[in-house]
């Protein structure tokens, strides 16, 4: 949810990578264990100032909402029973979506205009509605397994016809 953030920060404004390179971090951080941010952050910390600014980065991501939860818990122990709290969470819920519907929707006005990615997608938009209507049981591992052999397949049959190509 916090990608078009993070593009607007260390794209457009810091100009740390290029939009290019955030279109790679985000497939990268999406397939990678971890909120997004924090792959992210980690990513341009590395680009900037190597594995000391990935350690930087990653912690100044993650310490002051480890901070914020840890006092949380420890001064409220019924947090989520407070009426207006949980008001305020089904927000952030909706809140979240829009977030997302926002950060694909650029995602697609920038992708490549191609045959073979707008296909992938469809598909892949295809069968995410598929397993949610249907409620089928797949994990993300399944699924990301799935997504790899497809990827190797199409990368071996886009190489096999660029050399037959060039051997002619």
């Amino acid at each position: 949810a916090m990608i078009s953030l993070i593009e607007h920060s260390c794209v457009e404004n810091k100009q740390w990578i290029t939009q290019d390179e955030m279109l790679n971090v985000t497939v990268i951080a999406e397939s990678t264990p971890g909120p997004i941010a924090i792959n992210c952050a980690t990513y341009v910390g590395y680009k900037q100032k190597g594995l000391t600014g990935a350690i930087a980065a990653t912690i100044g991501m993650v310490l002051p909402s480890f901070c914020i939860i840890f006092l949380i818990s420890m001064f409220l122990d019924n947090f989520l029973e407070i009426a207006w709290i949980a008001h305020a969470f089904m927000g952030i819920k909706i809140a979240v979506g829009i977030l997302i519907l926002d950060a694909a929707i650029r995602m697609i006005k920038k992708m490549q205009k191609k045959p073979l990615p707008i296909a992938i997608m469809i598909c892949a938009f295809l069968i995410m509605l598929l397993i949610d209507v249907f409620a089928f049981q797949l994990s993300s591992i399944t699924l990301m397994l799935i997504a790899a052999v497809v990827s190797l397949t199409l990368f071996l049959i886009k190489g096999s016809n660029g050399k037959a190509g060039a051997a002619k």
